[in-house]
């Protein structure tokens, strides 16, 4: 959910602070995490609270998949993705910000724990939620650190390029992956209890992956080669009837004589003579 909680679930997914180049927008950032926390805020002050902070603070108004009007952009959570957004506050959190962080370059947790949790927790005094902004860290601790919320992380850490990519197609050797996976399971704090289960099932679906685009290479080159053994088929049999170079000195001499060569087809035959010569080189 809140500051503690964000930093757990997604260390693996930021990458180092970035000493040069631009900035954090954190504008664009609260921006983006806003579309999935502050839906209609102007008439709900408690709505971080509510969405992305702790069910203490009550059911937003607003459904939990909706967006408000005209807050679409490159820098916010689309309506349409708001459809998986989880509905418990904790998760909702962790959800967005997950996908904020992809959305919004160079930002990484701090920059979140400095900008928004401040902003919900300013939300929660206004929901009149009374425990301390710790405390609430410390119950969705408890709430968040699930199986499912530990394969999520684990998996987005081992997809991103600079791992095995989505594909695994820099993950075809063991070892590459056994590599990436520890790297990743190490950063997902809190998860050691489900860590060889979600090991088997990304495993599974890298191995799937592969197998999938290794039959679809063989299938192509099975295909490829099987045509190119049919034409030199009727290529050979061709040849060995002559039937390509007959066709080409009878329309020679159609198109050419005006006896159709009755009297002498030896111009004809000269013209054709480079299937002979085709042939052959054919093997």
């Amino acid at each position: 959910m809140m500051k503690k909680i964000a930093i757990f679930a997604l260390s693996l997914l930021v990458v180092p602070e970035i000493v040069l180049g631009a900035p954090c927008s954190r504008i664009n950032l609260t921006r983006c995490l806003d579309s999935a926390c502050a839906i209609n805020l102007s008439s709900n002050p408690a709505a971080r609270c509510q969405y992305c902070g702790t069910a203490q603070a009550g059911t937003p108004a607003s459904n939990m998949r909706n967006i408000s009007a005209g807050t679409s952009s490159k820098n916010t959570i689309t309506a349409r993705e708001l459809h998986s957004a989880p509905s418990d506050p904790g998760e909702r959190y962790i959800w967005a910000t997950k996908l904020c962080l992809g959305r919004v370059e160079n930002c990484t947790t701090t920059d979140v724990d400095e900008t928004y949790d401040p902003l919900i927790e300013k939300s929660c005094t206004a929901a009149g939620v009374q425990r301390t902004f710790a405390q609430i860290q410390q119950s969705n601790a408890k709430t968040t650190r699930n199986a499912n919320v530990c394969s999520n992380e684990i998996s987005v850490c081992i997809t991103k390029s600079d791992k095995c990519n989505t594909d695994y197609s820099t993950c075809t050797d063991d070892a590459k992956f056994d590599q990436f996976f520890a790297a990743c399971a190490s950063q997902s704090t809190g998860c050691t209890a489900y860590v060889d289960n979600i090991r088997r099932d990304i495993n599974s679906t890298r191995k799937t992956f592969l197998s999938t685009v290794n039959e679809s290479v063989e299938s192509i080159a099975a295909a490829h080669k099987s045509a190119r053994e049919q034409e030199i088929t009727i290529t050979r049999s061709n040849c060995s009837r002559n039937t390509e170079f007959d066709k080409c000195v009878a329309t020679i001499c159609q198109n050419n004589t005006s006896d159709n060569c009755a009297s002498d087809k030896s111009i004809a035959t000269a013209l054709c003579q480079f299937y002979k010569t085709a042939c052959t080189k054919v093997k």
